[in-house]
């Protein structure tokens, strides 16, 4: 039998995707930028234009939205792509239809969504036909991003899986040279002789050797669910326990995997070591006052419709409210107009923002402290400058758990080495 002709593997099967003779890994500064590339692959038929899962590992979970982008914008690829920005660029996709499962994997010191499994629809909201969602953490609530389901239309389901990853210790296991089988791995199919390459540069993604993008769906089930005993014995196989959360999360991935027709690996490097940038814009006191002004009220636990309505009502009221003062102050940050804002409700800390930042700075940008203003509501920015022996930790840790996933289609790498992240 003749082996196949050079790059055979990037030609159609039939009705299947293209695959990719060598494993794409594009390497991006600015986050939103790997958009494109994976719009990229749906065109050229190597992901397909829906049914798509996102791996995303990042301390921020980059999942709000443009807040007045026209919802039909997605449509209009090179205008989408010029409104995106690092924290708002996956959920245009996910309305557009291409996503339908997101596995947010988050290291211990970012927690801006609750743990666990959200389900809620993404849509163009009736009444401003910008995209909203149903969602109802306070990640969406604080953003105004909240509206109830009769208001959307276009809905698209989205899965949202929210998933906590743990630094493993270091050991000298047999497991980490190969000698301890994992759990059962997914398997290359047959017809599928894509090796593990780079597209773009040098980095290796782990060991994405072993499955393919058409994900079989026994081979992910065998995966992702070993009986209790054959888990016990992996883990006590191997020298360092830490290691059997890590398991626990593969399985989880992997049965998430299954709702998908193919996935996306993303990585942030800000994943390993991150940096609240505007915790060094501002002093203490200055960055005191931003969350004083900037506080979100939430809602009670059990809060009906009604109330979470009132509750985004009266967020996007003081983020206009926010938004218009510090505009003002951009023309003029005189006396007059200082006074004239704080008297407003809940804006009194402006005063001694604003004489703080003018005793430091001959001119602020007040359109940047706003902007640091609004990540300043629940939860502060993740902010930690990990150790060497955390970083190596957490490599350990995606090491594990990517030597047991499927081998995705395509990787993309978000680096921003000018924000100094690691």
């Amino acid at each position: 039998m003749n082996s196949p002709a050079a790059g055979s593997g990037d030609r159609p099967r039939g009705g299947c995707l293209r695959a990719y003779p060598a494993l794409p890994v594009w390497v991006v500064e600015d986050h939103q930028d790997v958009l494109p590339f994976i719009y990229r692959a749906i065109g050229s038929k190597h992901l397909p234009a829906s049914n798509i899962s996102f791996v995303h590992l990042d301390s921020h979970p980059d999942l709000l939205i443009p807040v007045n982008m026209p919802a039909d914008t997605v449509f209009d690829k090179e205008a989408l792509f010029s409104e995106l920005s690092i924290e708002n660029w996956i959920m245009p996709a996910v309305y557009a239809g291409h996503i339908s499962q997101v596995v947010w994997l988050h290291p211990p010191w970012a927690q801006q969504i609750s743990e666990g499994k959200h389900h809620f629809l993404v849509g163009k909201d009736l009444s401003t036909t910008t995209i909203r969602v149903t969602g109802t953490d306070h990640y969406f609530l604080s953003d105004g991003l909240y509206v109830p389901a009769d208001q959307l239309e276009n809905q698209k389901p989205l899965n949202l899986h929210v998933i906590l990853i743990n630094p493993t210790e270091a050991s000298n296991s047999q497991e980490e040279n190969g000698e301890v089988a994992s759990a059962k791995r997914l398997k290359l199919n047959t017809d599928d002789t894509a090796s593990t390459a780079s597209a773009s540069s040098s980095v290796a993604p782990g060991d994405l050797d072993h499955s393919t993008p058409s994900l079989k769906k026994k081979e992910l089930q065998n995966a992702s669910a070993p009986n209790k005993a054959e888990t016990l014995s992996e883990c006590s196989a191997s020298s360092s326990f830490s290691e059997c959360p890590i398991r626990e999360v593969v399985k989880d991935v992997c049965q998430v995997l299954q709702k998908g027709d193919a996935y996306v690996l993303d990585i942030d490097l800000d994943f390993f070591s991150v940096k609240n940038p505007f915790k060094e814009m501002y002093t203490q006191t200055e960055y005191e006052l931003l969350q004083e002004l900037y506080n979100f009220k939430k809602p009670h636990r059990n809060a009906t419709e009604e109330g979470l309505l009132d509750c985004v009502e009266n967020r996007v009221h003081q983020l206009e409210d926010l938004e218009a003062a510090f505009a003002d102050l951009c023309d003029s940050d005189d006396e007059e107009t200082l006074q004239k804002w704080a008297s407003y409700p809940g804006m009194k800390p402006l005063v001694q923002l604003v004489h703080s930042l003018k005793t430091r700075m001959e001119s602020p940008d007040y359109e940047m402290v706003h902007q640091a203003g609004l990540t300043c509501d629940y939860v502060e920015l993740p902010h930690h400058v990990s150790t060497e022996e955390e970083i190596e930790g957490l490599i350990q840790s995606i090491k594990v758990l990517l030597k047991d996933m499927p081998k995705p289609t395509l990787v993309t790498v978000a680096r921003l080495t000018l924000e100094e992240h690691v």
